[in-house]
């Protein structure tokens, strides 16, 4: 890890920038406001947080959300970090040409004051529509009607983002998104998916993996979309449109991956059941709650669907490691999502409850925020 950073912070220096290290991941968000900084690069295997929970987070704050955050991870997931708002991603082992174009990139992005949007869409009030709602000096559009001309608009110019509609005179939104993705260069350019009614569950998983992200045309559909196209432009929220930033404030405070989702706390402090509860209630997910490890294999042996599991390591009788490596003897239960919550954050909890079969740990007092972040990573992924 010492000679990655000390790589980084070389070539960093060596590109015009000024380095900030942390080897955590809970340190990132302040350092980020502190310092206001320019851009980021992030490890998604960290000591103490996963990586893709700290992207989480910097992209559902306002002030750090436009920051371009360069993900470097073991992992080859590009269209994950892409579709939650990275600028881009570099699979370790890392060469010295991919570090020097990855800050070349950076240096690229953050010199470049206008961004550069697509409108793919054949009704012209639609193209104005959009226009109006997400333009501003910082943002450069350029309209089309056809597939046609949007596949030559991406051979003959760079765009930082395209909002496309499915329905087009001369091809359908799929096969132009199926022939701009043939295109190397094309590839990671982030694709907003702008459609006017529900796909069937074969389209919507075809559309998921060539675009980042759907948005269906409805009453909320304005705010949704001006959301995405400011996330994937990385677009400082001062810079957009007047009316909108309060409702952009509210949509980055929105979790529609928690809604309806059935989470079971488990903790032997009612307290703690109580206060955790409200707070996912509110984000509208349906609670179930245990007082110990006994219990809680009861309520999931009784055939509720649970989406996730938050367990408490200090429980009376059967602690939380006993109580996880039992649920993931149960069938149904083998890859659910399983939280741990310790009492206090100490050096190896993290590796702990991983070794014992969670997911991923949040120490108490639980920090909302955090939990939230985690909660929305474990169940997308």
């Amino acid at each position: 890890m010492r000679a990655v950073i000390r790589r980084l912070l070389t070539r960093s220096f060596t590109c015009g920038f000024k380095g900030i290290v942390t080897a955590g991941g809970q340190t990132v968000l302040a350092l980020a406001r502190q310092f206001n900084v320019a851009a980021i690069t992030l490890d998604i295997h960290l000591p103490d947080i996963d990586g893709w929970t700290v992207l989480d987070r910097l992209k559902r704050d306002p002030h750090t959300r436009h920051i371009p955050v360069h993900v470097i991870s073991i992992e080859d997931d590009g269209p994950y970090g892409r579709q939650h708002g990275a600028i881009a991603c570099i699979t370790k082992p890392i060469s010295q040409e991919a570090l020097d174009g990855a800050f070349a990139a950076i240096r690229q992005f953050l010199d470049r004051n206008v961004k550069q949007l697509l409108v793919v869409e054949d009704k012209e009030d639609d193209r104005k529509a959009i226009a109006e709602l997400v333009g501003n000096a910082d943002i450069h559009i350029t309209s089309v009607a056809t597939g046609q001309e949007a596949l030559k608009a991406l051979a003959s110019s760079r765009f930082d983002c395209v909002i496309l509609d499915l329905v087009l005179p001369d091809m359908t939104g799929f096969e132009m998104l199926d022939q701009a993705r043939k295109d190397p260069l094309l590839q990671t350019v982030p694709i907003i998916v702008y459609l006017a009614k529900e796909l069937s569950p074969g389209q919507e998983t075809h559309l998921k993996k060539l675009a980042e992200t759907l948005v269906v045309k409805g009453v909320h559909s304005p705010e949704r979309l001006l959301d995405e196209t400011s996330l994937f432009l990385h677009r400082v929220a001062s810079r957009t449109p007047a009316d909108p930033p309060d409702a952009l404030g509210r949509l980055c405070r929105t979790d529609a991956a928690l809604k309806d989702k059935v989470v079971l706390i488990v903790d032997d402090d009612a307290r703690n059941l109580l206060a955790i509860s409200a707070l996912l209630q509110r984000h509208e997910m349906k609670t179930l709650t245990a007082e110990n490890g006994k219990d809680a294999l009861e309520a999931l042996a009784r055939g509720p669907c649970v989406d996730i599991i938050l367990m408490d390591i200090m429980l009376p009788d059967m602690d939380g490691y006993a109580t996880i490596a039992a649920v993931r003897q149960m069938p149904p239960f083998k890859g659910a999502p399983i939280i741990a919550l310790t009492a206090k954050a100490m050096k190896g909890d993290r590796e702990k409850c991983i070794q014992a079969g969670a997911s991923d740990y949040i120490a108490k007092p639980v920090d909302p925020d955090q939990l939230l972040s985690l909660l929305r990573t474990c169940l997308y992924r």
